[in-house]
């Protein structure tokens, strides 16, 4: 299947939204437990990251251990956002993996389970992810770049219990998050 031809109504699940947790939680550093893409309650929970990150604003991805589950399964969408040049549209990935990243860069950083910081992270702008979608348990190849690509590594991180704060070259990188009213 092409990733692009996917979308949460293949779940067959009716997303409910969760609560985001926020740092200092356990949940956040610790690496998350791989997944059956095919279990129920992971189709579940798939359903449930989309809802979570569709109410979110700003929301371009959501971590399963962001809603307090130690799996490794998250959702991107980074379709509206200004910054994005390819976008493959909503999708969920379970067990995902980077297999190919190069082009390094820095930018700005934001999460909503560290609410009042953002940060400068060098990331890949170049990228091969390999993931399973949930339900199916088709693999899939995910060739992206630029903004989808910063998602998609600090997704991947939150599964390996890192925030985008453990990344940052120091105190001189984080930021008091913007408000605009």
């Amino acid at each position: 299947m092409n990733l692009r031809d996917w979308s949460e109504h293949e779940l067959g699940a009716e997303g409910r939204v969760l609560a985001v947790v926020h740092a200092p939680n356990p949940v956040l550093t610790s690496s998350s437990a791989a997944v059956d893409p095919t279990d129920p309650e992971i189709v579940q929970l798939a359903a449930d990251l989309v809802a979570t990150m569709r109410v979110s604003p700003g929301c371009v991805g959501l971590a399963a251990c962001q809603v307090g589950v130690d799996r490794k399964v998250f959702s991107v969408d980074v379709t509206d956002h200004p910054k994005a040049r390819t976008s493959h549209g909503t999708f969920v990935l379970c067990n995902a993996r980077v297999v190919e990243a190069s082009r390094k860069e820095r930018g700005r950083e934001g999460c909503m389970s560290v609410p009042d910081l953002t940060g400068d992270v060098k990331r890949a702008t170049r990228l091969t992810v390999v993931g399973v979608l949930p339900g199916t348990g088709e693999e899939v190849v995910v060739e992206t770049d630029a903004f989808e690509a910063r998602a998609l590594q600090h997704e991947i991180d939150h599964c390996e219990g890192l925030l985008f704060l453990d990344r940052v070259a120091g105190a001189h990188a984080v930021f008091p998050r913007k408000t605009y009213l």
